[in-house]
């Protein structure tokens, strides 16, 4: 059943992946501005983008960081991101399923997961995933679509998956939750 309900996910990005930036932008931007307010990231942070779709994050990261890593299931998203980042050697672009990350434990100091939670089957395999290749002491931002998950479900769920909120914010359109969280020890 996973598999299937990621292909239908896949197909369904690969279809709009050209309309992508034209549909979604301001949405996107509302929540890119949000996290930008409410982190601080270090220049010699290796950082992930996870569901990075077509790289509309980027050129929010670009210049803070030494080096981005943005991953994504869609290929036609993966197209479209690359016409974004062809001037910029500091930026790797994977296909890769984000319940399966290619990356050895401990790789990140900050991961960002934004528009992703919602879309993927099993939100528990890909926390821990996220988990998994952050560093102990990782920055972890991640959005949750509010007509999804209810505050307090959204914030249990970072719970149970041993992720401690240090900051949750709205989105400026009112549609997501903006979290900013780091690993617990458990």
């Amino acid at each position: 059943m996973t598999w299937k309900q990621k292909r239908r996910i896949m197909r369904r990005y690969d279809q709009s992946a050209r309309i992508y930036d034209t549909q979604y932008f301001e949405e996107q931007e509302a929540k890119m501005k949000t996290i930008m307010q409410n982190v601080s990231l270090q220049w010699n942070s290796k950082v992930l983008d996870i569901g990075c779709g077509t790289g509309l994050f980027f050129k929010h990261l670009v210049n803070k960081v030494e080096s981005i890593v943005g991953i994504d299931i869609s290929r036609g998203l993966l197209h479209e991101a690359r016409k974004k980042v062809q001037d910029h050697q500091d930026i790797s672009l994977v296909q890769a399923d984000a319940d399966h990350l290619p990356f050895v434990e401990k790789t990140f100091k900050s991961v960002f997961a934004v528009t992703l939670v919602q879309n993927t089957p099993n939100v528990n395999a890909t926390l821990t995933e996220i988990k998994r290749v952050s560093k102990q002491t990782a920055l972890i931002v991640m959005t949750g679509l509010k007509k999804k998950f209810t505050r307090e479900d959204f914030l249990k769920m970072l719970d149970r998956a041993g992720l401690r909120v240090e900051t949750l914010k709205i989105d400026a359109q009112n549609r997501e939750y903006v979290c900013i969280c780091r690993k617990t020890r458990r």
